[in-house]
């Protein structure tokens, strides 16, 4: 294949360079065309079959330089509208497709591979709509086409589809043309073919096929909608079903805009975060803060320090924190914000109903925010553990002596360490070779050495096999994936945290048939919606982020879409999502890391800051951590952010800001940092990058000047 390819490259090489060589872009003018008319034409009388085939061939080797418009010139004139329109429509057909095959052939692997997660959305864009949008282009003669040719080569467009799009599209100008040619005589330019009416009329025309796929689209629109009767009047403009994170946001924007919003949720109103995620994971990981603090009681000045408690007051404590901050997502501050909320059991029935409490209320749009839940693999005996979960482990009352966790993701390694503190002997299973294994290396190894030098037991490239009782003991059996050896654990409780899944099941969408991905969650496109149009989806339901602060993101894209989407769609924007481990230490993470811009072949420089040098972390005796900034090479444009320290997800923030903003670390350089506080650590990184960009040459400049005024 290689061999193959240079030799392609030598013809076409030589080819351009003859092309200069000869001067063919100067001599083949329209003055030569004129010129040589009437021996043209006089050949073709004599010899039209092989005018034809040496035209073709000329045709299709110069079809994306600038002489292809004299070569349609010349076909008009030589053989008039009609043989003229066919040569050339195949000729230019067969030109592009051979420049659209060879920018194929050299670079598309090599762009698809190095900006694969860049061109996923192009791609599919290619897939759904890239006919339309390549019959466009090619009826607009402004748009260069041998640059179409090119850009195109580099898609997963199939081959006959540009074949035939370019065919019919580059039709009309190819008979604008060759009628001119036909009219040599009257042409003194190529200028004078294109007036500014006739290129008007040809961007309208353009913008008959996006008319063309509107229309389909409603086309294909009504086929999904037709089993379904549309009613003459509306009960809603909206309903939401589901009151976690991004069901409440869409429902709140709906009431705050005046349209009749219904709100159906069927547990407890804040989902999952209030309930059983964010809101009680950080009551227990600060009360082990705490006692951790207690432990380190001489780095501190203190002698000794000890606190007596039972778990039962820290399960306590945590109710009362969920109970304090319930107003901000009760029944009673959304409807009094105007939202009509109804607990009970939703059921759509159709894309303009929904069943709740036996009674059938009609809505132009719905929005599924039904949120997810923990996934329990299938692990033979796992069922007879009554094991816990990131939803069930806030019912314990008493603390478990020996705690197993399976899984070393966020929620599995923020439960590891907050139950270690608190005195559980807990063993952790992770079948990858790191835990948080998202993040670079460095941050997982940091949380890793602090977990064991706090006495956890962090098994890593173990595989759960099989969960046992022998003699009243439960026993996990593993194997180490190194080894190919099982060894055993015993314990008293396990918590399953190996990830979550969808809450796709029981509320209807089996009844339309709405699109599911492979993963489970609901597949929506750029706007959130769904293969229904007027019924969208956001939040743990779809996923990638199932982040609370995601799924109020997105959950905003589908309220505006649904209420405002005649006028105005937008699409929603993942470019800028942070989020954190609320580890010891913390980590947080916005944009791209390291791992990442490897994986994805993007050019990165790295800049790093250690916080066991900020003057602020060492009167605190949290001297330990780093900022690693990802830029731009010999640019201060940051792609990506990984803090690891005390109040990582705090100090992210500023980064969040300056990467949405297009802020780079020169400006972030000149801000003014309060002394001292964490956050000049952010400055301080900003600093490193601009000493590693200090212009050396302009510097000994400036040396030499102070030193010729020293005298």
């Amino acid at each position: 294949m290689q061999k193959r390819k240079l030799f392609i490259a030598i013809i076409s090489v030589a080819a351009i360079a003859a092309f200069v060589y000869f001067d063919l872009h100067e001599q083949i003018n329209l003055a030569w065309l004129k010129a040589q008319r009437d021996s043209l034409l006089s050949f073709y009388q004599q010899h039209k079959l092989l005018t034809i085939v040496v035209y073709l061939c000329i045709y299709i080797g110069l079809s994306s330089t600038p002489v292809a418009a004299i070569l349609t010139l010349a076909g008009g004139a030589i053989f008039g509208l009609l043989v003229g329109t066919v040569v050339i429509s195949i000729a230019s057909t067969l030109g592009a497709t051979l420049a659209f095959i060879l920018s194929r052939f050299f670079f598309r692997d090599f762009v698809q591979n190095r900006f694969a997660k860049q061109l996923l959305t192009i791609n599919k864009g290619v897939e759904r709509d890239g006919a339309f949008y390549l019959f466009a282009l090619r009826l607009v003669p402004a748009f260069p086409f041998f640059a179409i040719n090119l850009i195109m080569g580099l898609t997963r467009m199939r081959v006959w589809t540009f074949m035939w799009i370019s065919q019919i599209g580059m039709l009309p100008g190819t008979i604008v043309y060759v009628l001119a040619g036909t009219q040599l005589a009257e042409v003194n330019s190529v200028s004078d073919i294109f007036t500014a009416k006739l290129i008007a009329a040809f961007a309208l025309l353009g913008l008959f096929p996006l008319v063309m796929r509107k229309l389909l689209s409603s086309i294909n629109a009504g086929k999904i909608y037709r089993p379904y009767q549309k009613p003459k009047k509306f009960d809603r403009n909206l309903i939401v079903i589901g009151a976690g994170s991004a069901g409440l946001v869409s429902a709140y924007i709906a009431a705050a805009v005046k349209a009749k919003v219904s709100l159906i949720e069927k547990h407890k109103m804040g989902g999952d975060c209030l309930n059983t995620g964010c809101v009680p994971s950080k009551a227990l990981l600060r009360s082990a803060k705490f006692r951790s603090h207690l432990q380190r009681a001489e780095e501190f000045g203190f002698s000794s320090a000890t606190a007596e408690f039972k778990f039962l007051a820290i399960s306590q404590r945590i109710q009362k924190i969920i109970t304090a901050i319930e107003p901000h997502d009760s029944t009673e501050r959304y409807t009094k914000l105007g939202v009509d909320c109804i607990h009970g059991d939703a059921e759509i029935l159709s894309p303009y109903a929904v069943k709740v409490n036996g009674q059938i209320l009609t809505t132009r749009n719905i929005i599924i925010a039904s949120g997810g839940a923990p996934f329990v693999p299938p692990i033979p005996g796992l069922n007879e553990m009554d094991c816990l979960t990131s939803d069930t482990i806030w019912n314990l009352e008493a603390l478990p002596k020996r705690l197993l966790v399976l899984g070393g993701g966020p929620i599995g390694c923020e439960l590891t360490q907050a139950f270690a503190r608190l005195g559980s002997d807990v063993t952790q299973v992770e079948m990858l070779p790191r835990i948080m294994n998202i993040e670079d290396p460095e941050f997982s190894s940091m949380v890793l050495q602090r977990f064991q030098s706090e006495g956890i037991n962090v098994l890593l490239r173990h595989k759960a096999k099989q969960f046992l009782k022998q003699d009243n003991k439960n026993i996990l059996i593993c194997e180490n994936l190194e080894t190919n050896q099982d060894i055993h654990v015993e314990f008293d409780r396990v918590l399953v945290a190996v990830g979550r899944k969808a809450n796709t099941q029981e509320f209807g969408l089996e009844n339309l048939d709405i699109s599911i991905n492979k993963n489970n969650t609901i597949e929506v496109n750029e706007y959130l919606q769904t293969n229904f149009p007027n019924i969208y989806a956001c939040g743990d339901a779809i996923g990638p982020y199932q982040f609370t602060h995601t799924a109020a993101h997105e959950a905003w894209y589908c309220a505006v879409n649904a209420l405002f989407g005649r006028f105005k769609k937008f699409k929603v924007d993942y470019s800028v999502i942070p989020w954190a481990t609320f580890t010891e230490p913390e980590i947080a993470h916005v944009g791209i890391n390291e791992t990442q811009a490897k994986a994805q072949g993007v050019d990165y420089e790295v800049t790093s800051y250690g916080i066991d040098d900020l003057d602020r972390a060492i009167a605190d005796s949290e001297a330990h951590g780093l900022v690693k900034v990802l830029t731009v090479p010999g640019k201060d444009k940051i792609l990506g952010v990984t803090i690891a320290g005390e109040h990582a997800a705090d100090l992210i923030a500023e980064f969040v800001l300056a990467m949405k903003h297009g802020i780079g670390l020169n400006k972030i350089l000149g801000t003014i940092h309060i002394y001292p506080t964490l956050a000049e650590a952010n400055k301080f990184v900003a600093g490193e990058w601009k000493r590693a960009h200090a212009p050396a040459g302009l510097l000994n400049w400036i040396e030499r000047y102070h030193r010729w005024r020293r005298g």
